[in-house]
């Protein structure tokens, strides 16, 4: 039986010419759960998922998957043992059709590469079409991504992502620029996500957030000021004054 595999940041710092965008930050994110990690614009949110898929390097810390620390690997290594990142932009193959896009991310698990010709044949993709019915693409799968609409290539790249296995995700502002109906979408295919996959998930969009939090961690520069769930964040008087305001989270 596979080991659980928490992440933890122990007293990480993160330092850009004298700034720091990370200050002593303490997070466990437990195997299986999908937190969501808020906070004013220059909180340190998108800063912490650098640190943790390895596009940054903390100045001091330490940051675990496991029993493996992960400060000092680069950041394919940190792909590979499982970590998988979504920026706010999404990267996909624009002349390429859905399946297409899908198969290409397949291949790139280790291991899966000397299957790419069975394929391309169509053998084997029973897994691939479930996993587009699962992101809403399985109508969708012979159409090229570049005429998908913004929702969907979201839902594109978040299927790219889960392709390749990852044990945790670290999702950007992952409902930018959707639509209301879209991002509703979205809500409901991260609620299905839980406990299969580990979750951070940066969001402005609260109503979003309450849609699916189990636990929030609210960071308010480089520090993190307050964490529980959606109603004890809309209660805590720290957050409302750093942050929410007085309306609380339902306002923000």
């Amino acid at each position: 039986m596979e080991a659980r595999k928490d992440l933890k940041l122990s007293n990480v710092t993160m330092r850009f010419n004298g700034f720091v965008a990370v200050d002593d930050l303490n997070l466990e994110v437990k195997a299986g759960e999908l937190r969501c990690l808020i906070g004013p614009n220059g909180a340190g949110k998108t800063t912490t998922l650098d640190i943790i898929c390895g596009k940054a390097k903390a100045t001091s810390g330490e940051i675990r998957l496991g029993d493996t620390v992960l400060n000092h690997l680069e950041e394919h290594e940190i792909a590979r043992i499982g970590i998988g990142r979504k920026f706010q932009v999404p990267s996909v193959f624009r002349q390429l059709t859905v399946r297409e896009n899908l198969l290409v991310a397949h291949s790139r698990q280790p291991g899966v590469l000397r299957n790419a010709l069975r394929f391309r044949r169509g053998e084997d993709t029973e897994g691939l079409d479930k996993l587009a019915e699962l992101v809403g693409l399985r109508d969708h799968l012979h159409r090229l991504a570049g005429h998908l609409s913004h929702g969907q290539t979201q839902w594109l790249e978040i299927a790219l992502l889960l392709a390749q296995d990852p044990k945790l995700i670290l999702m950007d502002e992952p409902t930018a620029g959707m639509t209301t109906q879209e991002t509703r979408k979205t809500a409901e295919l991260f609620n299905r996500l839980k406990g299969n996959r580990t979750l951070i998930v940066v969001e402005h969009d609260m109503a979003f957030v309450k849609e699916i939090a189990e636990v929030i961690s609210v960071m308010h520069q480089g520090k993190l000021l307050a964490q529980g769930t959606v109603a004890q964040i809309e209660r805590d008087p720290a957050v409302k004054e750093a942050y929410l305001g007085s309306g609380g989270i339902s306002d923000a």
